[in-house]
Order: C-alpha cells, then structure tokens, then sequence
C-alpha cells in the first residue's frame, strides 16, 4: 500500500522519466584504463566483456554475482519508485541466469525531504527483494541534493550455467519478456500528460521480476545463445551490445514489438526523455532504418527502459519451448540474428 506524499519525486530528480545512464561512448572510455588489470582466473565475468553483473567462481558448483545499480526518481509514488528501483537492481542478477541472495540498499537523500518518503521508498525496495527471495541485508545513506535510491546485490550461479551477452549465432531468434516504453510513459508522467491507468501498467511492468522469464532460459539449456537485460540504453543499444561481443548482424521487426498501452501516443505528444536522444546519438550511425518507418515509430528504438525485459538470441527448438509458455512466462520473438561479421566495424542492425 502507498501512502499520497504532498510532493512530486520526479520534479526532484533532474533525470527523471527514465533510469539515466552515462552515455554507452563515455561509459566505454572511462573504464578502458580497468581491463586487464590484476585478473584472476576465477573472475569469469568482468570488465574484458562487459556484461549485466561481475561473476566470480568459488568452486567447480558455484559462483556469485555481484551487480549494483540506483537512479533518481522515475515514478512520483515512493513505494512504487522503491520497488521499481530494486527491481531494476536484481534484473542483473537474472540476466546472468542467477538467484538474487541479499542486497544492500543505497541511498542518496536530501536533508530537507521527509524521511517518512524515503520509509516508504526503502520499504518499496525490500518488499521486491523479499519477492525476489533474497533479503536486505544493510546500506549506506548519504546526503545528496537529489533522491537516488538503489541496491548492491548478490547473487548465486553455477559456472556452466551462466547467461552472458555474447555467442548469439546466425539464425537465432531475437525475443523479448517485457514490453516497451516505461521511457515515455514516465517521462509523460513528469509532463502531467500520461492517465493514471497507463502509468499504473507501466509501473506493473517495472516492479515485475524477470525471475520467471530467467528460470525459463536456464531451463531451455544449450539452446540460449545469448542474454541480457534492456535498460538505459534502449533496446537497441543492448541489442548492439549483444551483436558486437557475438560478431553477428540482426534484423529487428518493429511491427512486432510489444510496447506498453500507449505508448506510441506519448511519443507522440513529445513525452521523449533526454536519453533517447543519447542513445540515438551514439547509435544511429550503426542501425539500418527501413524508409518509411515513421519517425514517432523510432522513438521506441531508442527508448531507455527501467527494469525492462530480459532480451535473447536463442536457436529455433528453444523460441518452439519457450513461445508455450506465454500463459506464465511471456516471450515476443522481435527479430532474427543474420549473419557472422569478422569485426566489430562491420556489425550492423537493421529495422524494418
């Protein structure tokens, strides 16, 4: 249950509408100088790949994940700003084919902001881990003059079962677990344009866990090529980021994205964050858009999403297994991995 704070969360958080992340060209430079340095060999997930979370083994049957992720507010309910946020957190644990253990929570808040929001905010997030189960397990808070909230969180895999961006193949199919557009749809909430309905689904599809859809591709074994989550670089840049470790091309069908009730019509009224136009800065140069694809349509490529879906390239057999499950665990095939590249300068996706 939420409680009706007298105040806007979003009015203050100078990123809000969307979990803002630093640009995928800057983020690639700053942490450049960190690869390669003092590797062990059990760290099997790091920085030489970049992927969803770090991945250290401690024995032949098990390994941790280790993940951290919190933005401002993207939702002006506190609870429901908590939720989304650990949600988001964990969703790392799950891209890697994991199960979430505990979390520590932490915090940026204003001095002069009720702490009674921020109860509401932490009790958000701690309702998702428990969901999740897993369990906060300690924080840290620090005085900011913008609300950021978040979590470091701790997961369990076994070595051989590990979900990573790279080796999607030629073939594969591309799908989706969640639908698109929390981007415009709490950035029209920011404007005072979205309806309570519609952001109520929105908010539905970010505090859900990706739990269910991870479990599914753990289960379809060999058959999963490839996996990630979509978040502050939209589907495109997580689909870049999956082409350029694998080597490979994809075809996007864009008439057969899901996206969130209305979310066409908010993009249509100019309800685009600021890091859609990051994302499609950076990315454009390297996505093939098939003439006539009107440009309100292009506004959902470059879409930064919030505890967005997990996306994978997986082979025919599996897409057959998985697409059963739609009842439980809902998957959309959105496309199709091409072709091998020889490198990176070569890789390509294309959207009709």
């Amino acid at each position: 249950m939420s409680i009706n704070m007298p105040i806007r969360l979003t009015a203050l958080a100078s990123s809000a509408g969307c979990a803002a992340k630093m640009g995928p060209q800057n983020l690639a430079q700053v942490v450049s100088p960190l690869k390669n340095v003092g590797v062990p060999q059990d760290l099997l997930v790091g920085l030489d790949a970049i992927d969803d979370a770090a991945v250290y083994r401690l024995n032949a049957e098990q390994a941790v994940i280790s993940t951290a992720d919190f933005f401002p507010p993207v939702v002006d309910d506190p609870y429901s700003y908590g939720a989304i946020a650990a949600a988001n957190a964990v969703s790392d644990i799950y891209a890697m084919g994991g199960k979430v253990l505990m979390a520590i929570n932490l915090v940026a808040w204003p001095d002069d902001l009720d702490p009674a929001i921020l109860r509401e905010v932490l009790r958000g997030g701690s309702d998702i881990v428990a969901q999740a189960g897993g369990a906060i397990a300690g924080g840290h808070t620090i005085i900011d003059s913008e609300p950021k909230y978040g979590l470091s969180v701790t997961g369990m895999v076994h070595p051989e079962h590990i979900l990573t961006k790279g080796g999607a193949q030629p073939g594969d199919i591309l799908i989706l677990s969640k639908p698109l557009g929390t981007g415009l749809l709490t950035t029209a909430q920011k404007r005072d344009k979205v309806t309570e309905e519609d952001i109520q689904a929105a908010i539905a599809s970010m505090t859900r866990l990706n739990l269910k859809a991870s479990e599914a591709l753990v289960a379809a074994g060999k058959g999963v090529h490839a996996a990630t989550d979509v978040t502050g670089f939209g589907i495109m840049g997580h689909a870049r980021e999956m082409a350029l470790q694998s080597l490979t091309n994809m075809r996007f069908d864009l008439a057969s994205f899901p996206l969130l009730q209305n979310a066409r019509h908010y993009a249509k009224l100019g309800c685009i964050p600021g890091g859609a136009q990051r994302n499609k800065t950076f990315l454009e140069s390297h996505v093939s858009i098939a003439a006539g694809i009107d440009p309100i349509d292009q506004a959902i490529l470059w879409d930064p999403q919030t505890s967005g879906g997990l996306f994978a390239a997986v082979d025919q057999e599996t897409w057959s297994q998985l697409s059963k499950l739609a009842s439980d665990v809902p998957f959309w095939r959105i496309g199709q991995v091409t072709d091998k590249v020889a490198t990176e300068n070569e890789v390509l996706l294309s959207v009709q």
